[in-house]
């Protein structure tokens, strides 16, 4: 009988750590504008870069480790892990890579990702291509695709213009893979996934929650994400990234 229930703790203990990895939730976080709110666009699409500062300072002092998807087989690994996206590729994401270096340390290593429409590289309030060339060599940042264009995906069937076009020309301004694309609005279908596929190892949605694996089919073509806005306070920061 001892045998039995030595035998039976032993499988239990072994199970343990495959059981915890699964119910894990990974935050992955968007934001699109970091900078002082002057009157343009939705006020709730920016973050200032004094309350960023304050959200990543929770993150180091809390013992997150930021990612990037080229990092994704590390959430298992890692303590707390999450990932920091930024759509659209504004000019003003500038303040996030100064705020992730300056807040860099032996134990604390920001990284994030941006996703950038190909076709508005360039433009007035936009990244250049030097820009993303630097952030890119920095380390600092993985550059990927918000598509060429930003249509609605699930109302079009050009998408190799959409989808492998951008990701050729990021790829070409940064020299590094391009393996993930956020869905323009968060819009998808059975379609956009399968089109998706072709070019792309990820697909990033809007869908408001934590990441859990699930183990359904085309699980990281619908990877979820939760904004972070204006109005996002740091006590509902750390409720959002703690899982509360």
């Amino acid at each position: 009988m001892k045998k039995v229930v030595m035998l039976f703790l032993c499988l239990l203990i072994l199970n343990l750590p495959s059981q915890v990895f699964s119910q894990r939730k990974v935050p992955i976080l968007v934001y699109h504008s970091i900078d002082e709110y002057k009157g343009h666009g939705s006020k709730e699409l920016y973050v200032t870069p004094k309350n960023f500062e304050k959200q990543m300072m929770y993150l180091r002092d809390h013992g997150y480790t930021l990612l990037t998807f080229d990092r994704w087989q590390d959430i298992n690994k890692v303590n707390k892990p999450i990932f920091i996206t930024f759509d659209d590729g504004y000019k003003n994401n500038l303040h996030a890579f100064s705020i992730f270096q300056k807040l860099r340390n032996e134990r604390f290593i920001p990284t994030g990702t941006i996703f950038v429409i190909s076709d508005f590289i360039g433009q007035s309030n936009r990244l250049s291509k030097s820009d993303l060339k630097l952030m890119a060599d920095s380390g600092v940042f993985s550059i990927q695709s918000h598509t060429a264009t930003h249509p609605d995906l699930t109302k079009m069937n050009n998408y190799e213009y959409e989808l492998k076009g951008s990701k050729d020309i990021i790829q070409k301004i940064t020299g590094k893979p391009v393996i993930a694309l956020a869905y323009p609005y968060g819009n998808f279908n059975n379609k956009v996934v399968a089109e998706t596929k072709k070019y792309y190892l990820f697909g990033l949605t809007t869908t408001p929650e934590l990441f859990t694996k699930k183990g359904i089919n085309d699980e990281l073509y619908l990877l979820p994400r939760i904004y972070i806005k204006y109005s996002t306070t740091l006590d509902d920061f750390a409720k959002i990234v703690d899982g509360k």
